[in-house]
């Protein structure tokens, strides 16, 4: 069942959601190896390309490693990375949860707002500039300007309460955020995901704008779940 397809607007993320979960329930067990290459994209409905990078990136981040010759493949390692809260700090699957589902529903209303409210030229500059810092960022400064993009939109609703708000649960999704590793390719698909939510919100798309940061919105949720649940 975990290997069943996965939704198409966040498929590499969701990929590493149901690997991490065969594993950390042990439908594949330490020192096992997951179903063929072939087999597995099907079974999820993926490309191969999106499996491949899926697995890479589990591999960086110590999950799993690939062996080759007659029998290789890819196996789940003996030793896996420390469980969640293993580093001393707290962690419970319901305060994860809470904080997902108040994002979703202050993120997508400021989302559709901000294309429902029409914005003065000064206002479009700066989502575009922050939209640009964050397609810039590198690896180690992507989350400070990825957070400054989601309070730009914040902005544009003209709402100082809702500005306040998204600010207090972005705070909180960091501390989640900076538990887990960050994936080039979920960086280089996110990029992609504000570039549309930007290009909504300016031509006043108001559906648009609130499906495209839902998505976006879904595919973050998808890791954080992956890694700490």
């Amino acid at each position: 069942m975990l290997f069943r397809p996965v939704r198409a607007g966040n498929a590499f993320e969701e990929t590493v959601e149901r690997l991490l979960q065969s594993i950390r329930l042990g439908v594949v067990r330490a020192g096992e190896r997951l179903p063929p290459e072939r087999e597995l994209a099907e079974r999820l409905g993926v490309s191969r390309v999106t499996l491949r990078e899926a697995i890479r990136a589990l591999a960086d981040a110590g999950y799993v490693e690939s062996r080759r010759g007659r029998y290789g493949g890819t196996f789940v390692k003996e030793t896996l990375p420390a469980s969640p809260g293993g580093d001393g700090r707290s962690f419970d699957v319901e305060s994860l949860e809470d904080v997902l589902s108040l994002r979703y529903v202050l993120e997508t209303g400021a989302a559709e707002l901000a294309a429902k409210r029409g914005l003065p030229a000064a206002e479009r500059a700066h989502l575009r500039d922050r939209l640009a810092e964050a397609s810039a960022a590198g690896l180690d400064d992507y989350r400070r300007r990825d957070s400054r993009l989601h309070l730009a939109v914040a902005e544009a609703t003209g709402s100082a309460s809702l500005t306040s708000a998204v600010a207090d649960v972005r705070t909180a999704v960091n501390r989640f955020l900076d538990r887990i590793p960050l994936l080039e390719r979920n960086l280089e698909h996110s990029n992609d995901q504000h570039e549309r939510l930007v290009a909504a919100i300016l031509a006043g798309d108001v559906g648009a704008a609130r499906q495209a940061m839902a998505e976006h919105l879904d595919g973050t949720a998808s890791l954080l779940r992956a890694f700490l649940s």
